[in-house]
């Protein structure tokens, strides 16, 4: 199966390219013929490691169109939208803004240009990395260091997390890493230094003398895992598979608590039918006091039922990044196991690419022919064959 599905995962790709950037899904649906900023530039990695030239290029017009049209004040567009009458619509955000777009923008940029050492885009987007990076530090709030974060203000825009969410926080560390190699500053050099000690003190229980919420900090269980988010009311401690599969990529912690969270996430996987890891877990049901939160935080429908979508739905692109993570830890083994059962889950009905599956019913669920479900097989596939990101 791995060859075909990975043909036919870059063929999509390919068939959701357009003159502007990578479409979020192939299908006519319009919501999703738009390009968007974490899908471009998810999908824009997984091409870099392939090396098809056309999706390379896709990918290059993909982060313009985002520079082009980004706010005044540094937002990266959540997505732009392209309509057959000419005119432009450019969203920043649904029911809240989205945070974690520049960082995805400015990763996408510097993966590009790091590896076709493409300075001339470097240097034509480098004032909106910094816009980016200005408003990532003035979202900080309090100035110490951890950004704030509405609820549904990243990718799992209908869930609950919200406040200094553990996913923003790794993903813009990851942004400096990126603008560090390409661009060595001081000033990035000591901001990276003090993200990642407040990581690492305030996202688990250890001995930290200087938590960010003491009283929260104080009855705070120890985990094998990076804790979902930190918020006045206190941590919000369910487990966000795309966070700390970052945090694995960029090596976060030491040593020990790395091979804890593998053990954890790996005894997680291979409990559940999918064999795949959930995008947070435990899902919320009726039952529990977040129901009301997440039950309510819908534009139009409600999709969170327990074990979908962010609730406990499994995402092929989420188990893209986990797949890498363990490649980077040295788990080649796991990696291949998790890149086989996203090749099944992406052949499901007539290699349908779908969003995300149902982790108990293993049900299909969200939008067919979804390019970052291909491009969640890409990143696993090539980091198999030894290809790296810049992180």
């Amino acid at each position: 199966m791995t060859n075909e599905s990975y043909i036919k995962a870059i063929a999509l790709l390919r068939k959701a390219s357009s003159e502007k950037g990578f479409l979020a899904s192939a299908e006519n649906i319009t919501n999703y013929k738009r390009v968007w900023a974490r899908d471009g530039v998810i999908c824009g990695l997984s091409a870099l490691l392939d090396g098809d030239e056309t999706l390379i290029n896709t990918f290059k017009n993909t982060v313009q169109t985002l520079a082009k049209h980004q706010h005044e004040l540094g937002h990266i567009p959540s997505n732009v939208y392209f309509k057959e009458n000419n005119e432009v619509e450019v969203s920043f955000g649904g029911l809240a803004g989205r945070v974690d777009t520049i960082s995805w923008f400015i990763i996408g940029v510097c993966n590009y240009c790091w590896m076709l050492n493409d300075e001339e885009l470097l240097e034509e987007l480098l004032p909106n990395i910094e816009k980016g990076f200005k408003l990532l530090e003035a979202w900080e709030f309090n100035n110490n260091d951890l950004i704030y974060v509405p609820r549904s203000g990243n990718w799992a825009d209908e869930y609950i997390t919200e406040g200094h969410t553990f996913y923003d926080q790794v993903l813009r560390l990851w942004a400096l890493r990126c603008m560090q190699r390409l661009r060595p500053s001081e000033k990035f050099q000591t901001k990276m230094e003090r993200i990642t000690e407040k990581l690492n003190g305030n996202y688990r229980k250890t001995n930290y003398e200087k938590p960010f919420h003491p009283k929260a900090y104080k009855s705070l269980q120890k985990h094998s895992y990076w804790m979902a988010s930190v918020n006045p009311s206190g941590y919000q401690t369910m487990f966000d598979a795309f966070g700390n599969a970052i945090a694995q990529l960029l090596k976060l912690g030491d040593q020990s608590f790395q091979d804890d969270l593998t053990t954890y996430t790996e005894d997680l996987r291979k409990s559940l039918p999918l064999q795949l890891v959930p995008a947070f877990w435990k899902p919320i049901t009726e039952a529990d006091d977040d129901w009301k939160l997440l039950v309510n935080n819908c534009k139009y429908e409600f999709r969170n039922f327990p074990y979908e979508f962010h609730n406990g739905g499994t995402w092929q692109m989420v188990n893209g990044f986990y797949g890498i993570s363990l490649v980077s830890q040295h788990n080649i083994e796991s990696a291949q196991a998790v890149l086989a059962e996203i090749q099944k889950l992406n052949a499901k009905e007539d290699y349908g690419f779908y969003e995300n599956f149902n982790s108990k019913t293993q049900k299909a669920i969200g939008v067919p022919s979804c390019t970052w479900s291909a491009a969640g097989e890409i990143l696993v596939a090539q980091y198999i064959n030894g290809k790296r990101l810049l992180v």
